[in-house]
């Protein structure tokens, strides 16, 4: 049984578990990190050294670093569909995930947590504007790439439009005014059609830190996601 180890509202984790159901597999969420602990315990230094979401233990192998788990479940459970055949198909997966990691995440996140995770009154809105304009920067490079194509890597969905597609749920729902990006707009909506993305990406995040409380509360109470 493969175990995932992490939160589901956590930004890292949330790629795992959406590429985990898009493959179909069976696993078992445990809840770590954040209110939920177990990260300083030993079990879990076993399993990730680094005492940080998200890890998992397929059998009697553990890894950690999302992107690379992700990799990881892409290239034994979705070899020739999530994990491209094609060499250098699979090398232009590798660089948008790569790219995704180094030059989208980071306004998008800083966005999220200047808006989202921040009370309406501590807010800063020449902060706000210029993640706005970083993030749109840099997906406007992805908007050209999506020119004449439906995903990543061309007709098909496969690992490179994972950890884009958690970061476009976030761009996409900020409270800010966002120019547009039409193609990227496009995959977005493509995306949305997907099962697995609707349940494990497009979920409600907590607009302030009470209802993020609430949150966690919840997941704990379900268990298992």
């Amino acid at each position: 049984m493969l175990e995932i180890w992490g939160r589901p509202y956590s930004s890292n984790v949330i790629p795992v578990i959406w590429a985990a159901n898009e493959l179909g597999l069976d696993y078992t969420l445990q809840l770590a990190g954040g209110s939920f602990g177990k990260l300083d315990t030993e079990a879990y230094a076993q399993i990730n050294p680094n005492r940080m979401i998200p890890a998992i233990r397929d059998g009697d192998f553990a890894l950690w670093e999302s992107l690379t788990i992700v990799r990881y479940l892409c290239d034994r459970y979705g070899a020739g569909t999530l994990s491209p055949s094609n060499i250098q198909t699979r090398a232009i997966a590798d660089q948008w995930m790569e790219w995704s990691a180094s030059r989208a995440f980071g306004p998008v996140i800083y966005l999220f947590f200047a808006t989202v995770r921040t009370q309406p009154d501590q807010r800063d809105p020449e902060k706000i504007a210029k993640l706005r304009d970083e993030a749109h920067e840099a997906l406007t490079l992805l908007d050209q790439h999506l020119a004449d194509k439906a995903y990543v890597c061309g007709d098909s969905f496969t690992m490179a439009d994972i950890p884009l597609g958690c970061v476009a749920y976030r761009y996409f729902n900020v409270e800010v005014d966002r120019p547009p990006l039409p193609n990227v707009e496009a995959w977005y909506q493509r995306l949305a059609e997907r099962p697995a993305y609707r349940d494990h990406v497009m979920r409600h995040f907590g607009t302030n830190p009470d209802e993020w409380s609430a949150l966690e509360k919840a997941c704990a109470s379900e268990g298992v996601l």
